[in-house]
């Protein structure tokens, strides 16, 4: 596994390996990243220090290393290293690269588990929230619950009432849910009623799912008895001949 071999060999990079990677060699791909995960998690905490690392690792590099960049960042979001995987985007973003909807939605995750809700909110803002009619419902969601956890529930609603106006209808009932628990809790009863009733048919059609599973469940449950009724009817046969057999003997 990468993440493992890079956090048991982070302590045990000898002094020459920094040298060597500096110097250009053709190295394999997944010791380069592993490399850059191991100075990043060993690097002094600011950005300047992180920045300098990133430029020296693709220094060396004739086209920009997006897909290991790519790479780097799983690793760090399996270790949970919040912080550091901020850093590496915001680099990656000031290079004039990943400024796609993707990137932008791992920043903001980042910047949520690492408790800075404001800039996660910001980012959205700027990059994401102006175009509403396109952005995945999954990020929609991503953010209002952002906005949930963190109280910031007037943005909350204010962003559902933007996607309302796009004519964007919720894919399932979680998001509804939450905007109707952010308007209880503003005390905005009727807006919450509004909202449940007008997207009922997601709730009703979650609560047929539910009852079609459990009675796919039960049907299941008779076929068994059947099996072991039948199986009892043929002891009870095989019995009966017995008997009649006897019967004969005697």
């Amino acid at each position: 596994d990468d993440v493992q071999d890079v956090v048991d060999s982070s302590k045990k990079e000898n002094a020459e390996t920094p040298r060597k990677h500096q110097m250009g060699e053709n190295i394999p791909k997944k010791d380069k990243i592993k490399f850059l995960v191991n100075t990043l998690l060993d690097i002094e905490d600011n950005k300047e220090a992180v920045y300098g690392a990133l430029d020296a690792w693709v220094a060396w590099e004739r086209n920009f290393p997006i897909a290991s960049l790519k790479r780097v960042i799983a690793i760090l979001e399996k270790e949970h290293q919040w912080h550091r995987m901020v850093q590496v985007i915001k680099w990656i973003l000031s290079k004039g690269h990943g400024t796609t909807m993707g990137t932008y939605g791992q920043l903001i995750r980042a910047l949520d588990m690492d408790r800075r809700a404001e800039e996660a909110h910001a980012i959205w803002r700027k990059k994401i929230g102006h175009d509403l009619h396109s952005v995945p419902w999954q990020l929609c969601l991503q953010m209002t619950r952002i906005y949930f956890r963190n109280n910031m529930l007037q943005e909350l609603v204010k962003l559902f009432r933007d996607l309302e106006r796009y004519d964007r209808k919720p894919p399932d009932k979680h998001i509804v849910q939450i905007v109707a628990d952010a308007y209880e809790l503003l005390g905005m009863i009727e807006e919450k009623e509004r909202v449940l009733d007008k997207y009922s048919s997601l709730f009703l059609g979650a609560a047929s799912d539910d009852k079609t599973r459990r009675s796919s469940r039960k049907k299941k449950k008779p076929a068994v008895m059947n099996h072991e009724a039948k199986a009892e009817d043929a002891v009870d046969a095989s019995k009966a001949e017995l008997d009649q057999e006897s019967e004969g003997c005697h």
